[in-house]
């Protein structure tokens, strides 16, 4: 018998108790937890004041529950896909991106018309409304059933001239591939952070409670630095990590002052 004996409401007693246990191994990474009975008699307290504490821990990221099998202590292995971020290009021409194979298509892509808000138009360097293809995919790491949702953002000035407008869910490379064509030398610059979900992320992801996301912005820059193309990753940072090839820059040799 554990004896609870710390100030709070009862039910977060019991769950600084789980928890102190879970830190100690005596609840093992991907273990279940015991049961809401077990946890009773363990604790001598009332099945809502267990189911409380059992809440207050999922709210944490301790616990995940598995519908049909009970509640298991999270796991803290590492990240089941790892992704590269390098941009190559073959011989002839081609673009190519490392996972660019790797995953799969959970559904249909969705094409529509949006205009630019705040955060998407200063990205773009462009002002908020203005006309942009959209195209939202659901992608699935076969290997792993990691879930990842790319949104691609395109300029209708920029599609103009190019096979992106009669084919705005083109996939990222081949509108590479496009925007070369037109004469563009491209260049692209990336930034990551870590949120948390919002509802329609969390169901789409498939992500247990208490999960950030690792939302990446892609710009793809063209001729004199124009911002062309917007690419958004959007993951479950508990799925995923990120990896990066890095090259030093060359500065310009200073001026002398002569």
């Amino acid at each position: 018998m554990t004896e609870i004996q710390r100030p709070g409401a009862l039910y977060q007693q019991v769950a600084a108790a789980i928890r102190e246990a879970i830190l100690k191994g005596e609840f093992a990474p991907g273990a279940p937890l015991p049961s809401e009975a077990q946890l009773i008699e363990r604790y001598k307290v009332s099945r809502p004041t267990v189911r409380n504490a059992v809440a207050a821990l999922r709210a944490e990221g301790l616990i995940e529950v598995r519908h049909g099998k009970g509640s298991f202590v999270r796991s803290d292995g590492q990240p089941s896909v790892t992704l590269d971020r390098r941009i190559s290009r073959t011989p002839d021409g081609r673009f190519v991106m490392p996972n660019g194979a790797v995953w799969d298509e959970a559904e249909e892509p969705t094409l529509y018309r949006a205009h630019t808000t705040k955060a998407t138009g200063q990205l773009l360097e462009l002002g908020e409304e203005e006309a942009l293809f959209g195209c939202d995919r659901l992608l699935t790491d076969p290997a792993t059933s990691t879930r990842a949702m790319h949104r691609t953002l395109i300029p209708f000035e920029v599609a103009e001239g190019t096979p992106l407008v009669e084919a705005p869910d083109t996939r990222p490379a081949a509108a590479y591939e496009f925007l070369t064509r037109a004469g563009h030398k491209l260049w692209w610059s990336e930034t990551v952070r870590a949120r948390m979900p919002l509802p329609d992320e969390r169901s789409a992801l498939q992500l247990p409670d208490a999960t950030p996301i690792l939302h990446l912005a892609r710009v793809t820059h063209g001729t004199d630095d124009r911002p062309l193309i917007l690419e958004e990753l959007r993951v479950g940072a508990d799925r995923a990590e990120l990896a990066y090839r890095i090259i030093g820059d060359k500065q310009s040799a200073p001026r002398s002052r002569g």
